[in-house]
């Protein structure tokens, strides 16, 4: 099987790119998601997190609090590192599981941070999603409920765009036309089905 690393900065659109390609029947593995799983209450992940960073890390249900832990390793990279080597780990062996139990001609394994982690999948082809800088500010304020100078911050805690565009196979942009999306979705899917059928 074919296997697509998509990633992006933060506010480029990964998810409507990955609903796209999901509405075309194709297998779509969200390390966002994974991620949140590993710490549901009750696993191992949560129990590792509150026995490194302590209870005040949990909501009052007993959740984590991603906020606040977004906040505390934020301004801490020796906190954010210490939350890396618990959690990556994790989330790799559960996406590799999934991986595992896929039959399809490709897969799209979406993992915003692919390239700052060295890319540990074995991903054939990278895939970007990018945008332009004014209009991922403007999505993540609006998302996330914070302001211009928050979200900046955000975007610069990332791998530079040069970066980014330097490491992909292929590249979609985002301008916010959701035609425009839809058009560059199918065209690499039909890119992807070739090569995967040359690959089988």
């Amino acid at each position: 099987m074919l296997l697509i690393g998509l990633t992006g900065g933060i506010g480029t659109g990964k998810s409507t790119v990955c609903g796209l390609f999901a509405e075309r029947g194709v297998p779509v593995i969200d390390a966002d998601l994974v991620a949140r799983e590993v710490v549901e209450p009750g696993t191992t992940g949560l129990r590792q997190l509150i026995a490194a960073f302590g209870d005040e890390i949990l909501d009052e249900h007993g959740r984590l609090d991603r906020r606040a832990m977004r906040q505390r390793i934020f301004v801490d990279q020796a906190q954010r590192r210490r939350l890396e080597i618990i959690l990556h780990p994790l989330i790799r062996e559960e996406i590799l599981r999934r991986i595992h139990q896929i039959e399809a001609p490709y897969c799209i394994l979406c993992i915003p941070l692919l390239l700052e982690t060295g890319r540990q999948y074995p991903v054939q082809r990278v895939l970007v999603i990018d945008a332009p800088d004014e209009l991922r500010l403007q999505r993540i304020q609006e998302r996330d409920g914070i302001d211009r100078h928050q979200a900046q911050a955000i975007i610069n805690s990332q791998i530079d765009r040069a970066t980014r565009l330097r490491a992909a196979d292929d590249l979609i942009t985002n301008n916010g036309e959701l035609e425009h999306l839809r058009r560059q979705v199918e065209n690499l899917h039909q890119y992807y089905l070739e090569i995967a059928a040359a690959r089988a």
